[in-house]
Formats: C-alpha cells, structure tokens, sequence
C-alpha cells in the first residue's frame, strides 16, 4: 500500500522543518553534515530534498551576512582603534619629548644668560663662596693687625701725651722759677744802683 505522493511530500516537509529550522547557531559544516545524514541514497548519488538546500542556503546566506557585519563592525573597531592607537602615540611622542626638555631643565640652569649643568652651576657658587670666605678671613686677619697696630700706637700716643704733658709742666716750673730768679736779679740790681 502506497501513500500517493501528494500527501507523502507535505508530511516529509512537516517532519523536516523542525530539523532545519534550528537556530542558526549549529555551524554550516554541522548543517551540511545533518543534510547528508537525512537523504537518501539513489544509486551511486544522495539524493538532497530542495527544501533542506534552501534552507541551508539561507541559514549559510545569513551567516555570511551576519560574519560580513561583523567583519565591518570589526574593521571599524580596528581603524577606530588604529587611529587612538596613533593618537596616543603622537601624545607619548610629545610627552616624551617634553619630558626630555623638563628633564634637561631640571638638570640645568640659566646663570648669566648661559644653560649650564646644575653641577657646573654648583661648582661655580661654591668656588665663589670660597673665594668670599678666603677675602673674608683676610679682611678679619688685617682688621685684627691693624686694630692691634692702633690699639699699641694709641697707648705710646697716651705715654707721649703723658710725657709730653708732664714736660710742659716742668718746662713751666722751670720757667717760673727762672722768672723768679730772673726778677730777684733784678730786684738785687736795682737795690745795688740805689744804694
């Protein structure tokens, strides 16, 4: 007893649905492997029913739809990600560079309107520093000599006065007295002509 055709072939396409409406989540190779699983054998030739081709077709024409969106969702990442990639290698280049110029200037200075070397710098302020305290100790040393000098020539200028002072007043003893001797001669002369 043999089903006609015309109710064999709705009946195979009901049963076959559910197997090829599967989400597209299966690989296209499973799909294809599931397609040869279910034909059937005619001679040396499998023989594929075409509703099972259509939908592998639209399931691979989707895949390949989905995988090309994807591809260009990707290819847009990637040059998005390119162009901040270059971005952020031109801000390291400038920073780089302008951390090489800070790190030059943290390492120099101006003096004089030339950039020297800090450790230049510092051998310079302290060889002056140096050269200010050697003319520093110098200048005490002759303070010193000649506040000893003029210490000394104040105390024989003093002994000088002293002696000076105390001729002066044998000086004027012994002009007074000479005045005196001087006037009894002529006190003694002038009683020697009178009498």
């Amino acid at each position: 007893m043999k089903l006609p055709t015309c109710f064999l072939l709705p009946f195979l396409i009901v049963l076959c649905l559910p197997a090829f409406s599967q989400e597209p989540s299966n690989t296209i190779a499973q799909q294809f492997e599931e397609i040869l699983k279910k034909s059937s054998n005619y001679q040396e030739y499998k023989v594929v029913k075409k509703a099972s081709l259509n939908t592998l077709q639209l399931n691979t024409t989707a895949r390949i739809q989905g995988l090309q969106q994807e591809i260009t969702g990707l290819s847009t990442t990637i040059g998005e990600q390119k162009n901040t990639i270059d971005k952020l290698q031109n801000e390291l280049a400038t920073i780089g560079a302008n951390l090489d110029t800070v790190t030059q200037e943290k390492g120099s200075m101006t003096f004089l309107g030339a950039r020297m070397a800090k450790s230049k710098f510092q051998t310079i302020v302290w060889s002056f520093a140096g050269i200010l305290l050697l003319g520093l100790l110098w200048f005490i040393f002759k303070y010193k000599n000649s506040n000893s000098i003029t210490r000394d020539m104040r105390r024989k200028l003093n002994e000088v006065e002293r002696e000076f002072e105390d001729f002066r007043k044998r000086a004027l003893e012994k002009e007074q007295k000479m005045g005196r001797l001087l006037q009894d001669e002529r006190n003694k002369s002038v009683k020697a002509s009178k009498g």
